[in-house]
Formats: C-alpha cells, sequence, structure tokens
C-alpha cells in the first residue's frame, strides 16, 4: 500500500495492535514505516523534488509545522486515552475518501494556502502521527484538495513522512528509552524482511499509473486507513456487526 501511494503502511499495519500494546506496536510501525520509506525515495528519486524547492511549495514548511506536532501526539500516546481521536480520525478518513471518490474531479481547492497554511497542515499530521504512526493523512488529504500531480503529491509526502517518523523515535529514544527492548529488535527483526519486497511491488504498480488512477486509489487507500483506524479503535466486531445490520435493512 505505501509503495503504492506514499502512505498508510501504519494505518494498516495498526492492526497488529490487537496483538500488541501501543506502547509496543506504534514505535514498531514507525519504524517499519521508515524502512519503507527509505526504499521507495531510493527508488523514486526522479519524482523528488531537489532541496532548493523544498521552501516554500515543497515539504519543508509541513516538515516544520510536524517538529511541533510531534511532541503532542507523542504524549497522547503515553499520557491520554486515544480511543475517541482514533473514532473521529478514522471515521473522518472514510467519509472523505467516499466523497472524493464521488465528486466531481473539477472540484477542488484553487488557492494553495501558501507557506503559513502548509505549517498548520504539517503540525496537525504531527500530532496525529505521534500517536498513530500514521503522519501523513492529513498532507494527503490536503493535497488531494488541491488536485496534486501524483508526483508533485507523493515529492511532500514521502520526506514529510521520513522526517516525522524518525523525529518520532528520536524522542521516543530519549523520552522512553524502555521502548526499545530486546523484544522491540526482534519483531522488528522478523518483520522487516517482510515489509520492504512489498514495498517494491507497490512502487512498481505506482509507476504505471496515471495521475487521475493515482487520486483514486489513494482515496480508496485512505478509505482502508479510515477503516484501520476505527478497527484499532473500537475492534472489528462492532464495525462487522454494524456493517451486516445495515445489510439486513436494520
Amino acid at each position: 500500500m505505501s509503495g503504492l501511494s506514499g502512505f498508510g503502511f501504519s494505518a494498516i499495519g495498526a492492526l497488529c495492535l490487537w496483538i500488541l500494546p501501543p506502547t509496543l506496536g506504534v514505535p514498531l510501525l514507525m519504524s517499519l514505516s521508515t524502512a519503507n520509506q527509505l526504499m521507495s525515495l531510493g527508488q523514486l528519486k526522479a519524482d523528488m523534488r531537489p532541496l532548493k524547492e523544498w521552501w516554500p511549495g515543497g515539504p519543508a514548511p509541513y516538515l516544520l509545522g510536524g517538529l511541533v506536532g510531534v511532541p503532542i501526539g507523542i504524549q497522547i500516546l503515553h499520557g491520554l486515552p486515544t480511543k475517541t481521536l482514533m473514532i473521529v480520525f478514522g471515521g473522518f478518513l472514510l467519509v472523505y475518501s467516499i466523497y472524493s471518490m464521488v465528486k466531481p474531479e473539477k472540484y477542488h481547492l484553487k488557492h494553495k494556502g501558501g507557506w503559513i497554511s502548509s505549517i498548520f497542515v504539517g503540525a496537525t499530521g504531527g500530532v496525529i502521527g505521534g500517536f498513530t504512526a500514521f503522519p501523513g493523512a492529513a498532507v494527503v488529504v490536503w493535497t488531494g484538495l488541491h488536485n496534486f500531480t501524483k508526483a508533485n503529491s507523493r515529492s511532500i509526502v514521502q520526506p514529510y513522512i521520513l522526517g516525522l517518523q524518525v523525529l518520532s523515535l528520536v524522542l521516543l529514544a530519549f523520552q522512553h528509552p524502555e521502548t526499545f527492548s530486546p523484544r522491540f529488535w526482534t519483531l522488528f527483526a522478523l518483520t522487516v524482511p517482510v515489509v520492504l519486497p512489498g514495498t517494491l511491488l507497490g512502487v512498481n504498480l505506482y509507476r504505471s499509473l496515471s495521475d487521475h488512477n493515482f487520486r483514486r486509489i489513494a482515496f480508496i487507500l485512505l478509505g482502508i486507513s479510515g477503516v484501520g483506524l476505527l478497527i484499532k479503535a473500537v475492534g472489528v466486531a462492532p464495525i462487522l456487526g454494524l456493517l451486516t445490520h445495515k445489510a439486513a435493512g436494520g
């Protein structure tokens, strides 16, 4: 999924939180996402912006905002109940993705918002990423609202996700060093060899997509991400029960 769209690894990977506590599972997802992004960026250098173009229209303003947001998100991860936040955020992603797929493609925001808006969006993603390991959602929604091309969107989203995942891991290492226990490193060693081949497959699929199909797939994956976060918050049984109830005409 992430190799194809550039985002969403942690939202689907959040299903591992059925068997892992969040204080272990979220850092594991951050680490695997970092490996995933490094491989994708290495494969897609031609789509990435040179550093001199990172400000103001590139990933730099988003990263600046993320620097502020990530510490807040990590405090939420370790100090506050997050179930309600997960439900709201997952529901928003699901509704937004459905709306984006059915609305006429010509409808999108024409005003780019400038670097101040980009900083705000980046900070929002940083807060979300600090407690879900999924910082890219806010930026993906923002670029989708502005109808960015697939190369333009990816040149912002991927460096942003990579930067915030690394920042989150560094903060965790300083603030909660017990996170990186032998159990963590064992799980990382077992899972990273599975992640990277999937990344390569996704990147190869991405190269064959038009801008239109890329946006459509990105919205579908956002919806899947929303479902993943809802499952993380409330479990699979209530969601399946709700869908079954609706299908039965209840």
